[in-house]
């Protein structure tokens, strides 16, 4: 099983940006889909991206695509998730997670701890 620890969150004004990264330990790496999940108070966790294992395909939820960017180094074990553009609606913790399954669904089968996102308007 992969174990996952998520860094980068932060404070950021609206139309800012941040880059999150989820490193990884554990041999299955490389061939794990890794995708970001996001959970705002109130709300449902939600699909933001995910990644193929090796990082040829990769899928958005509309509400960031065309902001946020994912990629992967397998090398180094780390996924990163770049965020553009923020909005205040992109205010949530931020969990990456990873599996077999190049899903967008919650079907993955390690997580992170999560790192918070906050932008300000």
């Amino acid at each position: 099983q992969v174990q996952l620890v998520e860094s980068g969150g932060g404070l950021v004004q609206a139309g800012g940006s941040l880059r999150l990264s989820c490193a990884a330990s554990g041999r299955a790496f490389s061939s794990s889909a890794v995708a970001w999940f996001r959970h705002a108070p109130l709300k449902e966790r939600e699909f933001v991206a995910t990644i193929s294992g090796s990082g040829d395909n990769s899928y958005y939820a509309d509400s960031v695509k065309g902001r946020f960017t994912i990629s992967r180094d397998n090398a180094k074990n780390t996924v990163f998730l770049q965020m553009n553009s923020l909005k205040p609606e992109d205010t949530a913790v931020y969990y990456c997670a990873a599996g077999v399954r190049f899903v967008v669904s919650e079907d993955y089968d390690s997580w992170g701890q999560g790192t918070q996102v906050t932008v300000s308007s």
